[in-house]
């Protein structure tokens, strides 16, 4: 198993992630978490493909809305591609579209299976942790059933062991939601990642990386 798991798209480690992923090649971006934000959706893909383009990368917009139901399909897709990059947006919403798609249940057998690296950030992270229960001081829950019309799942996919609180002294957070929710963790002895914009997880087998 091959993660990226990043508070903000690169962090400072953009050299790992061509390493993890074995070069710049083709990556499937999947802006789901965005999906509550439909005036905001099409910015929000151009603002990763861009870094992504100019890091070298060959990125390949993929909508998880277009394969609701289609799960196998999905997988088929998804195996075709070394890299998946999961941009940040609301946990809740990208949750609700990995189930309704069947993205969860693809991305646990095929990375079990090294047959590509995931990399996400903020939201894309979070996805991948125990459960999401903290998260809702940061992302509305109450965005998934509008945009994707079933209720809110608290469960992560469990890939990783601790939960991720992203963010950390940013300025993308200027009310500190983020360190308020990693002090929560804290004194609750919540297994967690506390993650600055210029940190990153990897995980590479059995080995976990904190990169700073």
């Amino acid at each position: 198993m091959r993660l990226f798991l990043a508070s903000y798209r690169f962090g400072g480690h953009e050299e790992r992630l061509a390493e993890l992923a074995g070069g710049r090649g083709r990556v499937a971006v999947i802006p789901n978490a965005c999906d509550a934000w439909p005036a905001a959706w099409s910015s929000a893909v151009t603002s990763d493909l861009v870094p992504l383009r100019r890091l070298g990368y060959r990125p390949e917009v993929l909508d998880l809305r277009e394969y609701v139901g289609r799960g196998a399909e999905l997988e088929r897709r998804l195996s075709s591609f070394p890299l998946a990059w999961v941009r940040g947006g609301n946990t809740f919403v990208l949750r609700a579209q990995f189930a309704r798609s069947g993205a969860d249940l693809a991305f646990a057998r095929l990375l079990a299976d090294d047959a590509l690296c995931y990399a996400g950030y903020s939201a894309g992270a979070c996805v991948l942790t125990p459960d999401l229960h903290g998260l809702e001081t940061a992302d509305d829950p109450g965005e998934v059933l509008p945009a994707c019309g079933v209720e809110p799942r608290w469960d992560g996919l469990g890939l990783v062991d601790h939960r991720i609180v992203p963010h950390i002294n940013s300025p993308t957070d200027p009310d500190g939601v983020g360190n308020a929710l990693a002090a929560e963790y804290r004194a609750a002895g919540v297994p967690h990642w506390a993650l600055t914009d210029e940190e990153v997880v990897v995980v590479e087998g059995d080995r976990v990386e904190l990169l700073r």
